[in-house]
Order: structure tokens, then C-alpha cells, then sequence
């Protein structure tokens, strides 16, 4: 009997260890990738703000707005990733705080991707009016109208949660790790959020499909530059991938309450790291190289400055490169 004891308590006491070296990979696997991505980020950001023609151009100032969201997002995710890794808990003040920041930016994305969609509807179907419409002071109006929206929601949920009695608790201080299910006390909150998600990705789909039919019906006109419909084409295909996979990030908590029920601890957490990087990490480091490498203006700019200038022969290919594409088309 003794044996038996002993021997159940080696197998749990070896599985402990390989579930705490397996935390340990996939923390510093997507604590370095993320830095990664966070510098490509950080750099684009920078690149979308070193020339004047990146802050005076309503496309540029869209996309530095998405890429700034999705960075925060980004470096907010990594960071309650690790605080959840070390099983370190904290306040509920501070836990509210995180989880309203992250999701205050999971919001900005699809909305921004939304004014992109219509941004270049208008440059297809309207583009004798384009310049007039899609102005620099117009597209600053709409960002404001995207934070402010998306700030408006977030008020709400700081609202609901409010309405749980903390001052019940014995302390502020968390029993569990921080996480969006611990903070939705409220079955209202919850269901707020559930109830605005789906309003909020409908609208987008339909914005985006609806762009979408509107630039292939103008390709087909005689009038229309066919080249331009055709990129105006492929970018709304990529907007709406972008949007999928901001979608996906939504089930990352419902994916994780159902594994958890049915599997053990270990593979639980093997497969709690896998949805992480498919649904938080990777759609996140995704604008930078959809936007950043496709755009003929932005790539040599920004190739520059992640090389620090230190292969300006290499780049000077691009440069020119970048040059002949812009006469060719």
C-alpha cells in the first residue's frame, strides 16, 4: 500500500515538473517573440510618423491607428500572460484597470478597420470626390469618433462592474489570476459584453462585404482605374481576414472554460499556450507585416530604420525597386 502511495506520489510529483518546464518554454517562446513584434511595431509606428507624407495621407493615419492599438493590445496580453504564468494575483482595482485597457484596444481594431474599408470604397467608386471627402481633418474626426465610441462601451462595463459590492469583500486583493471571467461579477456585465461584440463584429462584416461588392461592381465599369479597383480589392480581402482573426481573439476565454472542464491540468495548459498564440499573439503581429511589407512607400522607409541604416546598399535596391513599381503602375 505504501508502494502505491509512493509511487503515485513520484508520478505527480514528475508531471508538477514537466507542467512547470512547459510554462517555462512557452512564457520565454512568447515573451521573445512578442519583443520581436513589438519592436517591428514600435518601428512602423515610428516610420508612420518620421515623413510628411505618412501624417498627411487618411490611409497612413488609419493604419498608424490600428498598429497602435493592436501594439498595446499586443504588449498588454504578453503581460497577463506572464503575471498568470507566475501565478502572481493582484487587486481588483488593478485587474480591472488591465483588463478594461485590453479590451478598450480589442474594440479600436475592427472599428478602424471598418473607416479603412470606407476609406477605399470611396477611393474606387467616388474618386473625383475622394480628395474632398477623405481629408485629413475628416479622417482625424473619425478616429475620435472610433476611441470615443469604443470609450463609451468601456464606460458601461466599468459601470456594471461597479455595481458588484466590494465593500462585502475582506480585501481586494484576488484569490485567483487576473482574467476577463474573474471581472465579470455582474451576469449583466457579461452579458453586455456578449450582446455588444456580436453588434459590433456584424457591423464590420457588413461594412467590409458590403465594400467589398461595392469596388468589384466599379471594377467592371469602363471608368474605373482597373488597377486601382484591383488593389482596392485585395486590401478589403485582407480587412476582412484581419477582422476574422480580431473575432477569434473573443473566443479565447469560452475555448478555455470548455477545455477546462474536460481535460487534465497538463494538457489543459499545453493547449491554453496554443490558443494563446493563435488567438491573441499572432493576429496582433499581423498588420505590421501585412501593411508594412506590402506597402510600396512605407517598406524601403521601413526596412531602413529596423536595419538602423547599417545596410544601405541592400536597401537601395528596394528604394529603387520601390521607384520603378510606382512608374510602371
Amino acid at each position: 500500500m505504501s508502494y502505491s502511495n509512493q509511487s503515485q506520489t513520484n508520478i505527480t510529483v514528475e508531471l508538477q515538473y514537466q507542467g512547470f518546464l512547459e510554462i517555462v518554454f512557452f512564457t520565454i517562446l512568447t515573451t521573445v517573440t512578442c519583443c520581436v513584434f513589438l519592436f517591428i511595431n514600435v518601428t512602423l509606428l515610428f516610420t508612420l510618423r518620421s515623413k510628411p507624407v505618412f501624417c498627411e495621407t487618411s490611409r497612413y493615419i488609419l493604419l498608424f491607428n490600428l498598429l497602435l492599438a493592436d501594439t498595446v493590445q499586443m504588449a498588454e496580453g504578453q503581460l497577463m500572460y506572464i503575471i498568470a504564468a507566475c501565478k502572481i494575483t493582484m487587486t481588483y482595482p488593478l485587474c480591472g484597470f488591465l483588463n478594461m485597457l485590453g479590451y478598450l484596444t480589442n474594440e479600436i481594431s475592427p472599428l478602424t478597420l471598418v473607416v479603412m474599408c470606407l476609406e477605399r470604397f470611396v477611393a474606387v467608386c467616388y474618386p473625383l470626390r475622394h480628395a474632398a471627402i477623405i481629408t485629413v481633418r475628416n479622417t482625424g474626426v473619425a478616429v475620435c469618433v472610433v476611441w470615443a465610441f469604443s470609450s463609451l462601451s468601456v464606460f458601461i462595463q466599468v459601470l456594471l462592474m461597479l455595481k458588484f459590492p466590494f465593500a462585502e469583500l475582506e480585501s481586494l486583493q484576488m484569490n485567483d489570476f487576473c482574467g476577463k471571467d474573474h471581472m465579470m461579477l455582474d451576469p449583466v456585465a457579461a452579458d453586455f459584453e456578449k450582446v455588444y461584440t456580436c453588434f459590433l463584429f456584424v457591423l464590420a462584416g457588413v461594412v467590409t462585404i458590403s465594400s467589398y461588392i461595392g469596388v468589384m461592381i466599379a471594377a467592371r465599369s469602363a471608368s474605373t482605374d482597373k488597377a486601382s479597383a484591383r488593389k482596392a480589392r485585395n486590401t478589403l480581402l485582407l480587412h476582412l481576414v484581419q477582422l476574422g482573426l480580431s473575432l477569434s481573439s473573443t473566443l479565447y476565454n469560452p475555448l478555455l472554460i470548455v477545455i477546462f472542464e474536460n481535460l487534465d491540468r497538463l494538457m489543459f495548459l499545453r493547449i491554453q499556450n496554443i490558443i494563446y498564440i493563435c488567438t491573441i499573439m499572432f493576429p496582433r503581429c499581423l498588420s505590421a507585416l501585412i501593411y508594412g511589407l506590402r506597402d510600396q512607400t512605407i517598406r524601403p522607409v521601413l526596412m531602413y530604420n529596423l536595419c538602423c541604416q547599417r545596410f544601405s546598399p541592400l536597401l537601395s535596391v528596394f528604394q529603387t525597386k520601390a521607384k520603378i513599381s510606382k512608374l510602371v503602375t
